[in-house]
Parts: structure tokens; C-alpha cells; sequence
């Protein structure tokens, strides 16, 4: 009997630092897809990171094997993080409005809120103009968040649109939110928005309202 008593102790004990271990882990991915969007891939540094997500520096290791390792992990993060609930939003978003799919995703995409929130927005408008000089590993997980964009779009295509335009519709999506974001969060930013997502909308909505 006490011996059952001590493994099930041991056992719960291991289980703890399981779980803690996972909640530190939860947090550097935290701090670092913020800062790695906020302030682009130099930006994150993993000394800064550790201690915004309360930690010391010398743990890191524990957790990844590289900054690059980190990179990665935290640009995956940052996806899921920015399109995980998006398909949800959309759907919720026609259905209560009377609007497309399409008309959903880019009302929400090429939004002011998301113009002002680069944080905690699409990494890929965040990043997309230093993915490709990353090293091999951190191009890797950039070219899958660029993937899952173009699905993204692509599920929401009205019937008849070729698959293919996703990634014109993509690109665009990213490339207008990139400009909006460096004329700023004013009337000309703004403007850019509007003037990208009126004329997706004009080539691509064909799908009838109500």
C-alpha cells in the first residue's frame, strides 16, 4: 500500500511539472509571436522574450533548441493565434449580415481593426516582406502560414470563381493591409483598404445576397 502511495505521489508530481512546464511554454510563444510581430524577425530577442513571459533567460533551452527553433515555433503560434476562429467569424459574420463568404473574410481581413493591430494580426501582412531572406526552418513554417491564407480564401471562393484566384485574392489582401499599415492608421490608410476591398469585391463576388 505505501508503495502505491508513493508512485501515485511521484506520478501526480510528474504530471505538475508536465503542466507547468506547458503553461511556460504557452507564454514564451505568447510573448514571442507578439514581438515577432510588433517588431519583425530581428526583433525578438529571446533574453526580451523570456522576460516578458516571466522567465529567466538561462530556461530557455529547456523549451527550444534555437532562437530559430523559436522563430518557428512562434510564427505558427501567431497564425493560429490571428486565423484560428477566423472560418468561425466569417460564417457568422455572412450569415448575420446577408453577406458572401467572400464579402465576410475581406470585411474582416481589410478592416480598420486589423489595419490597427498588427500584434495580434495576420502574421503573414505582419512578416510577408522578410519571410524569404529566414533561414531554411523559419521559411518553412512562413510558407506555411502563406498556405493557410490561400485556403483560407479559397474556401470562401463563390461558385464558378476559379481556385486559382485565391492567390490573387490573397496577395492583394496581404499587399493592401502592408501599404495601409505604412501610410498609417488614418484617412489615407484607411483609404487603401476600401479601395482594395471594393474592387475584390467587384471581380470576385458573384455570389447573390439576401
Amino acid at each position: 500500500m505505501i508503495t502505491i502511495m508513493r508512485n501515485t505521489s511521484n506520478a501526480m508530481s510528474e504530471d505538475s511539472r508536465a503542466e507547468r512546464k506547458q503553461a511556460s511554454h504557452q507564454r514564451i510563444l505568447d510573448a514571442a509571436a507578439r514581438a515577432l510581430r510588433r517588431a519583425g524577425y530581428a526583433g525578438v530577442g529571446v533574453a526580451d522574450v523570456m522576460k516578458e513571459a516571466g522567465l529567466t533567460h538561462g530556461g530557455f533551452y529547456a523549451h527550444f533548441p534555437s532562437r530559430e527553433a523559436l522563430l518557428a515555433g512562434a510564427l505558427r503560434h501567431a497564425g493560429a493565434e490571428s486565423t484560428g476562429t477566423l472560418p468561425q467569424r466569417v460564417a457568422e459574420r455572412s450569415k448575420s449580415r446577408g453577406i458572401s463568404r467572400l464579402r465576410a473574410l475581406l470585411d474582416i481581413y481589410l478592416s480598420e481593426r486589423h489595419l490597427a493591430s498588427p500584434e495580434s494580426g495576420c502574421p503573414v501582412a505582419a512578416l510577408g516582406s522578410e519571410m524569404a531572406r529566414q533561414s531554411d526552418e523559419v521559411r518553412s513554417a512562413s510558407c506555411e502560414r502563406v498556405e493557410s491564407l490561400v485556403k483560407l480564401v479559397r474556401d470562401v471562393l463563390p461558385a464558378g470563381i476559379a481556385p486559382e484566384s485565391a492567390m490573387a485574392i490573397a496577395s492583394t489582401m496581404v499587399g493592401a493591409l502592408q501599404l495601409a499599415r505604412t501610410l498609417g492608421d488614418n484617412a489615407r490608410g484607411k483609404a487603401v483598404l476600401a479601395a482594395s476591398r471594393n474592387a475584390l469585391l467587384q471581380q470576385y463576388d458573384t455570389e447573390e445576397t439576401s
